[in-house]
């Protein structure tokens, strides 16, 4: 049995299904069941990856984890004991790339640095996934773009190489499968880096229109975040990553093609993936 936490976000949601298709058991935790939407089949286990004694009854017969720090908040250390105590042998953990690179505010990094070492110091097999920024952030966007046909943001020069969570996702399946994985910490990152005006543009092409980036100062576009009932780390993570790719481009590396063996999806191929979330 494969437990996936984080298992309605945009990685863990891939995950399940990638897991689900290959008639593997697994069981994803969600705090709201009935809104999860999960693959027919799959153990959907109603409980709070934050508060491990919530999961205690579905740890029996896991094998390994996806570890989505996001979901597990400050529980990794006794999530991952507890896991140990039931008999899992893996952690697979979501990570971040600004880790080995740096970018955005040093608070996020440290707080995943810190995670990491819980996760090697766990006693369980672990392998590391530092991604760089998700396509899937971009769905934010949707929308300003449905109704006005431009986005507002900041930083529109800023460069990163987001990442397709299908790539995130299939990695994740290998390593959570495939003892070869255990012990290494990859960075995973899209193909090229590319500025905000340059997604917003693939996005309009996908959707087969024209859409603006229109520049605003940073302090608008986090309170316009906040409004939507964002917490505040969001936008500070997502602003503050943007500002430092603004002054240099955020890593490419080759991991993914590494990995998979072919090249990583691009940005355009995951617009077309979800243009319907932006037509009006």
């Amino acid at each position: 049995m494969i437990l996936v936490t984080g298992a309605t976000g945009t990685i863990g949601r891939e995950v399940v299904r990638l897991l689900a298709a290959t008639d593997r058991p697994v069981a994803a935790v969600t705090r709201d069941p009935a809104a999860a939407a999960l693959p027919e089949g799959v153990h959907v286990v109603h409980g709070d990856a934050s508060r491990p004694h919530t999961l205690a009854s579905a740890l029996d017969g896991v094998e390994a984890i996806l570890l989505a720090p996001r979901a597990v908040g400050q529980a990794t250390a006794e999530l991952l004991a507890s896991a140990a105590e039931h008999g899992a042998k893996r952690v697979v953990m979501l990570s971040a790339v600004s880790v080995e690179y740096g970018g955005g505010y040093r608070r996020f990094a440290e707080a995943f640095r810190l995670a990491e070492d819980l996760v090697k110091s766990s006693g369980l097999e672990w392998t590391l996934l530092r991604c760089a920024d998700f396509a899937a952030n971009s769905l934010a966007w949707a929308p300003q773009i449905r109704a006005q046909g431009l986005v507002r943001g900041a930083y529109g020069q800023a460069a990163t190489a987001p990442v397709h969570e299908r790539d995130v996702a299939e990695i994740a399946v290998r390593a959570l499968l495939d003892a070869t994985h255990v012990g290494h910490a990859y960075a995973l990152t899209g193909p090229q880096p590319l500025t905000q005006h340059e997604k917003v543009t693939m996005i309009g092409e996908a959707v087969g229109e024209q859409f603006a980036f229109v520049e605003s100062p940073p302090e608008q576009v986090r309170r316009a975040m906040l409004a939507q009932g964002l917490p505040p780390d969001v936008p500070d993570r997502l602003l503050g990553y943007l500002a430092t790719c603004s002054e240099q481009p955020g890593p490419v590396t080759g991991d993914v093609q590494q990995l998979l063996g072919h090249p990583a999806l691009g940005y355009r191929q995951w617009a077309a993936d979800h243009a319907a979330a932006f037509r009006d």
